[in-house]
């Protein structure tokens, strides 16, 4: 059962969202939260698998909730996806270099919102296909250069793949290999390359060049 909390500052689309999950058998919601200060507090009360957060909040942004739950300097990150109406480039970049696992906007439609959720529960990364390739390009660390890494050429299939937004499931289809083996070659990519989850990775090729 994977839990999750949604947090939306206005009731019919946290009902509407909660009426989309709970309409899978493995989707739980148990808690909902109206502004971002609630939020962050619930969601260390609950401990849910996975954060559905909106962008315009009161008193606190769903940028700055990822960043406070998930964000690069804690110690047990949750796994947060960012939802919104609008397709900003601005929000997307923030919302990634935060820490969220996902990006998704609103008018998706419930299958997608369905398959973000797992994925993030699982670890993987979706953004909404409209943004994918477009943002990812444009996905850099302004603080410092990319660090260089010898990969195998394994690995580096694995994250030109990782870099387009695939699944584990996806990556381990494409390249005939089992999804632990996928998991296997992306713990190493990240220990290489020094990224702390698969959208660093995805950052990471794209400023070395490695995602094409």
């Amino acid at each position: 059962m994977i839990r999750v909390l949604i947090a939306d500052d206005q009731v019919m689309v946290r009902q509407n969202l909660r009426r989309i999950l709970e309409s899978q058998p493995d989707l739980r919601v148990v808690g909902e939260a109206a502004d971002g200060v609630a939020t962050v507090e619930r969601a260390r009360m609950l401990r849910p698998d996975v954060v559905l957060a909106d962008v315009r909040m009161p008193r606190r942004d769903g940028l700055e909730v990822t960043k406070t739950l998930a964000g690069p300097h804690v110690s047990d990150p949750m796994r947060v996806v960012v939802i919104t109406t609008f397709e900003l480039d601005e929000y997307v970049h923030t919302a990634l270099r935060n820490g969220a696992c996902g990006f998704l906007l609103k008018r998706s439609g419930p299958a997608l919102l369905i398959e973000g959720v797992r994925a993030a529960a699982a670890g993987d990364m979706l953004i909404s296909p409209q943004l994918t390739v477009r943002l990812l390009r444009h996905l850099t660390d302004a603080n410092r250069p990319a660090k260089a890494a010898k990969l195998t050429d394994r690995e580096l299939e694995v994250v030109r793949l990782i870099a387009r937004a695939r699944t584990n499931i996806e990556i381990a289809t494409e390249l005939f290999i089992s999804p632990g083996t996928v998991k296997t070659h992306i713990a190493s990519i990240q220990r290489k390359a020094g990224a702390r989850n698969r959208v660093a990775i995805a950052a990471w090729a794209w400023e070395t060049g490695n995602a094409e």
